[in-house]
């Protein structure tokens, strides 16, 4: 068994996609199997079974919406994460040290979020086309009752 941040897996297994890493772009030989559930969604399923949940909308660059329930507690990013939402790359597993949870928030909600921190400014630097009103790390917006019906729209890209 090899476990990691993503996750518990059971043995490494020879590639076949024949598709290039998104990171280095070169092909890789190996993926390791996954043993089951991931520990993190695990602890997602355990926060939806305890407590309320808010309804997030992602929308991607080309106009498909993704409406979830994201567990108080969690973040914006682990939404996305957990529920498979394409866009939302979260390289750095929320830790605020990378700019791939980048998302535009939708007008109406600019104003009910909390202020972004200077971690935050510095790494929305990094991020692809960012705005300055509207661009937010969805690792940096922590779910609660409040932000039920939030609306956030992802760049064309993330970098």
């Amino acid at each position: 068994m090899h476990e990691n941040k993503y996750g518990t897996f059971a043995a490494a297994v020879q590639c076949h996609c024949r598709e290039p890493c998104r990171r280095s772009g070169l092909r890789r030989k190996w993926h390791w199997k996954r043993a089951g559930r991931t520990i993190r969604n695990v602890a997602t399923q355990r926060a939806r079974e305890q407590g309320p949940m808010a309804k997030i909308t992602y929308i991607e660059h080309g106009g498909k919406e993704h409406v979830v329930e994201v567990a108080n507690g969690l973040t914006v990013m682990e939404g996305a994460r957990d529920n498979g939402i394409p866009g939302i790359e979260a390289d750095c597993g929320g830790a605020c040290a990378c700019s791939t949870c980048h998302v535009y928030v939708a007008p109406d909600w600019v104003e009910k979020l909390p202020a972004k921190d200077g971690m935050e400014e510095d790494m929305l630097d990094f991020a692809f086309s960012p705005d300055p009103l509207r661009s937010r790390l969805t690792c940096q917006l922590k779910v609660t009752d409040a932000l039920d019906g939030l609306v956030v729209q992802m760049p064309e890209k993330q970098i």
